[in-house]
């Protein structure tokens, strides 16, 4: 699935519009906020569901060749995530609701493992 199709199919915003390239494909999801665990246990191509906002989230989605952030529960990224998000082509995402309506969203359009 391509990352600007989640917006369509979820009721998320896109925060990072300049750098969405339509081609960025997600094949899983990964659901945590401690970062050693996600570096540890998500996979390249994970959509990261998260409630961290501060810039380091950016890295470990650069470092793990992670397409696409979607901070959950109303989070909203810091200035700096947002701009090093924007320099990495990292996409940002926001949602209202949990990681958990989120992830079982992204489960039944075939994002699960």
């Amino acid at each position: 699935m391509k990352c600007n199709e989640l917006t369509k199919l979820l009721n998320i915003s896109l925060l990072t519009p300049d750098k969405i390239d339509p081609a960025l494909e997600v094949s899983g999801c990964y659901c945590g906020d401690l970062l050693s665990y996600v570096m540890a246990h998500a996979k390249a191509g994970d959509v990261w569901l998260t409630i961290q906002t501060h810039q380091n989230i950016v890295a470990v989605a650069v470092l793990l060749n992670m397409p696409c952030i979607i901070l959950v529960e109303g989070n909203m990224p810091q200035n700096d995530t947002l701009f090093k998000a924007q320099k990495e082509g990292v996409v940002l995402m926001s949602s209202q609701d949990t990681a958990y309506h989120v992830a079982g969203c992204l489960y039944s359009l075939g994002l699960g493992r």
